[in-house]
């Protein structure tokens, strides 16, 4: 190991997000060694190892350590805006009124067919930019707007071009089973035919597809059409996430669980069972409390079940121009100890270690430990809790991607 490329950050305070005795694993004078985008040395600063002592030294002015932010859930490709709905939501309407009055997820989709790749890419990369700006190091972004083999590809094609585009990690997860197209309005079994045959295979053998979601709702998909979907991932080898229990309980979680899916998403109406079969197959519960604060909604997800279960809570925006039109992981952070009581440190590590894992990508990213990915986050705050404590305002002092600012 040589010092050419790498360098020591000192004089900071580390969060370093790996779950232990210390809450927020925190480390009051910590260091941390990088080398060719990676972390050789994570942990106190007096016992930084002397083979790198001759390193280049970077002093970080006693800032706060923490991984980048991860959000695991966004909808942030789409053609469009819903401004409109959010003023008929204030009048009373629903969001199943709404859905099935040819709202929602179904005008986004006319707008989106409308739009070019281009337009898409030029639309989303000023949503990306305020995620990079509040220290994201990695976003999933979802189709799911398109509902058609061209246009699904063409929002994956897009979501793909932002990291081109920027530095950041982009996931990208297919959702065709997100709502039932106007031509398939009396036949949603067929849509899922052509979602099985046709869209997920070349989706897949274009290499545009990290992941598998689809929407279990009575106003979406059934569990037997979701079960369809997943089993065409599975034979694919793509992992499986879902969008379960938002709006009543049909047992997607459960569903999910048993395809050993990395993450069920929204959950305010998930159940014991559920809970249980989560937590049996390290299915990660992602919180989405901008679409909670959006549809005002008022039944809560069972975060006290989640935690005596020990399944892994993530955070995210759920960004979408609908109901969680958020591009702040700051005020998501925010809003999950607000709305859902959740603590800040459970919070940030929601949306560092918690996001990876639902990611896929706990191997490689969201704690500060050697062999991680160089993603850090460099904050003007005292302590971590001041992350989720704060609305309307960004400490962030630098972002690290891949050992670069």
């Amino acid at each position: 190991m040589t010092s050419e490329g790498g360098f020591v950050l000192s004089d900071i305070r580390l969060a370093t997000m790996v779950k232990g005795d210390k809450p927020y694993g925190l480390i009051e004078d910590g260091a941390l060694a990088i080398d060719d985008g990676r972390i050789v040395y994570s942990g106190p600063r007096e016992r930084l190892p002397t083979r790198f002592t001759d390193w280049p030294t970077e002093k970080g002015g006693r800032a706060l350590a923490t991984p980048a932010l991860i959000d695991c859930h966004t909808h942030m490709v789409y053609g469009g805006d819903r401004a409109r709905e959010f003023e008929l939501r204030l009048e009373g309407a629903s969001y199943e009124e709404i859905a099935k009055a040819g709202g929602g997820i179904l005008s986004t989709v006319t707008a989106t067919r409308a739009a070019s790749e281009d337009d898409l890419v030029e639309a989303a990369l000023p949503r990306l930019d305020s995620f990079i700006d509040e220290g994201a190091g990695a976003v999933e972004i979802k189709s799911g707007y398109g509902l058609t083999v061209a246009d699904e590809l063409k929002m994956l094609r897009a979501a793909r071009r932002l990291s081109a585009e920027r530095d950041v990690t982009v996931v990208t997860t297919f959702l065709a089973a997100h709502a039932i197209p106007p031509e398939f309005k009396d036949n949603s079994d067929g849509y899922i035919d052509l979602i099985c045959q046709e869209m997920l295979p070349q989706a897949h053998d274009e290499g545009l597809v990290d992941a598998v979601d689809a929407f279990c709702e009575n106003i979406a998909f059934s569990p037997v059409q979701v079960a369809r979907v997943f089993e065409t991932a599975d034979d694919l080898g793509i992992p499986v996430k879902l969008h379960a229990e938002q709006l009543s309980n049909l047992g997607g979680a459960a569903l999910a669980a048993g395809f050993k899916a990395l993450s069920a998403d929204h959950l305010e109406y998930l159940d014991a069972p559920g809970i249980e079969a989560m937590a049996e197959a390290g299915t990660v519960a992602v919180l989405l409390p901008g679409a909670f604060y959006t549809l005002r909604e008022t039944k809560l997800p069972p975060l006290q079940g989640l935690r005596d279960a020990g399944v892994p809570i993530a955070i995210a925006t759920d960004c979408n121009p609908g109901s969680s039109p958020m591009f702040s992981p700051l005020l998501a952070l925010n809003m999950a100890c607000t709305l859902f009581r959740m603590t800040p440190e459970e919070t940030l590590a929601g949306m560092t270690r918690e996001g990876a894992r639902a990611l896929g990508l706990l191997k490689d990213r969201g704690t500060l430990e050697a062999g991680k990915r160089a993603d850090i986050a460099l904050w003007d705050v005292q302590h971590p809790a001041e992350l989720a404590y704060r609305f309307g305002y960004n400490p962030l002092i630098r972002r690290i991607y891949g050992g670069e600012a």
